[in-house]
């Protein structure tokens, strides 16, 4: 249970005129993609989104791209506009992941995932624990002495609520023996949000995706306490919980689904555009800068694989008391 999905892996813009599939040629419709992106500029929704976006253009397979930031709910704000705006668009993407599946599960919104097109998985993750380079807490089992004495005390930042950075922590409570619903948890709307809130002290600890935080750890701006991989990340010397004594290892994914209505033809020319792309200097490139892990997943197997993350992260959830 405790780790999810890893054993199995392995701004704002408006739509272009006369870009729908049924107001243009085919072959001009190819030239111009939508992309939604559920989060507020700065975090790995973001950057997956646009990092996937030049890789389209670099294979050739898009000209004109178009992005839209809608934050808000671990991503299902933008993926119920997405739904409702882009029916039967055969070149609009929606980036997905983790994050939204949890959201998802915690919040039983109107418009989920099923309504939308699945195209693919793109990639993997993991989380880093951060705080301010000014906090008297240097390591996480400094943080975690904290949260037993008072666990209110503690105000970690992240993404939504029911998010892989809301269900780690929550793993941390329970692994020490604190009530998880005694934590003190501050959801945040992207990931560019939660650094602010970070570096400005409004929280005690953060995490987000290791690229997301990276730039300020290197800088000595941000201390990194704990990465939620099983085994230290490529190129760093930050520990895992493992490592410091707390059986917890969780990882992320993202990738992207397509509009609702589209047919199973325009589902796999998309599918293929997005296959193309991943075989790009760009999109190699993207995921080096990131650390993240190529996790290609397309197909009947993506959509299985979808809604056994569903069922997973409920169980998880149930058993943590966050449902």
């Amino acid at each position: 249970m405790r780790r999810i999905f890893l054993r199995h892996l392995m701004g704002a813009a408006v739509a272009l005129t006369g870009a729908f599939a049924l107001t243009v040629p085919a072959a001009q419709a190819q030239e111009n993609f939508k992309i939604m992106i559920g989060a507020n500029p700065g975090g790995g929704y973001d950057q997956t989104g646009r990092g996937i976006g030049r890789a389209l253009q670099e294979a050739g397979v898009a000209g004109s791209i178009t992005y839209e930031n809608k934050g808000g709910a671990g991503g299902t704000i933008g993926l119920a506009q997405f739904v409702n705006a882009s029916k039967g668009d055969p070149n609009a993407l929606v980036v997905v992941g983790a994050v939204m599946v949890g959201a998802i599960v915690q919040n039983k919104p109107p418009i989920t995932l099923a309504q939308a097109t699945p195209i693919a998985r793109l990639l993997a993750e993991y989380n880093v624990f951060v705080v301010p380079a000014s906090s008297p807490f240097k390591t996480m089992k400094d943080v975690v002495e904290q949260m037993k004495k008072d666990p209110a005390s503690v105000k970690w930042g992240g993404g939504s609520k029911g998010s892989v950075d809301h269900v780690s922590v929550a793993m941390i409570a329970r692994e020490v023996g604190v009530d998880v619903a005694k934590i003190n948890y501050v959801p945040f709307k992207g990931g560019g949000e939660a650094t602010a809130a970070i570096l400005g002290g409004h929280v005690t600890v953060g995490t987000s995706g290791y690229a997301e935080m990276e730039e300020f750890i290197k800088t000595g701006k941000l201390r990194a306490l704990a990465v939620t991989a099983p085994n230290r990340l490529r190129g760093s010397q930050v520990p895992t919980l493992i490592e410091q004594g707390l059986n917890v290892s969780i990882g992320n994914w993202r990738g992207v689904y397509g509009a609702p209505g589209i047919t199973p033809e325009q589902q796999r020319k998309l599918t293929d555009a997005v296959v193309k792309a991943t075989k790009t200097k760009a999109w190699s490139e993207t995921l080096v800068a990131n650390n993240w892990t190529p996790a290609l997943l397309t197909g009947d197997e993506f959509a299985k694989f979808v809604d056994e993350e569903h069922a997973r992260l409920r169980a998880l959830m149930v058993k943590l008391g966050m449902l």
